[in-house]
């Protein structure tokens, strides 16, 4: 007990203590070439022609970082991905559009070689499933703006 009372008594007077600044000082130095070196080792500047640049030294204070509320980080995210998803819901739609109405041309054009329905239904194929797949992904798109409402 009196070792944490001591050890609790050093450690308030290492904090009252006065904090000096951190200076160093700073020295240009030119080399060989003529280019010139900074150093702020003053033994690295002795028989050189050496000038001392600065002896202060400037802090800037870190900044807070501002602090979002999460819940309008959460809406803002959830609002751009709605906008996102309806907008991709209303590309599939015009696609599926668009394929609906290639399908029923093609089904209303009857071609000389097709005598039975079995070629008919081969050469209407890929219109249909193209009609299938952007209809599942409407179905898809509609499910995720239901579960982000």
């Amino acid at each position: 007990m009196a070792q944490s009372k001591t050890l609790l008594g050093w450690v308030f007077l290492a904090m009252a203590a006065p904090c000096e600044p951190a200076q160093s000082e700073v020295y240009k130095c030119p080399d060989a070439s003529g280019r010139p070196t900074y150093t702020n080792v003053k033994r690295d500047t002795v028989g050189k022609s050496c000038t001392l640049v600065s002896k202060e030294v400037q802090v800037v204070p870190a900044q807070t970082p501002t602090v979002r509320d999460k819940s309008s980080v959460t809406t803002d995210r959830n609002n751009n991905r709605r906008k996102i998803l309806e907008s991709e819901l209303q590309n599939e739609q015009q696609l599926l559009s668009d394929a609906q109405q290639k399908l029923t041309d093609q089904e209303g054009i009857r071609q000389g070689d097709e005598r039975n329905y079995a070629r008919v239904q081969e050469r209407l194929k890929p219109y249909q499933e193209a009609v299938d797949l952007h209809a599942k992904n409407i179905e898809q798109l509609r499910g995720e703006l239901g579960r982000l409402r």
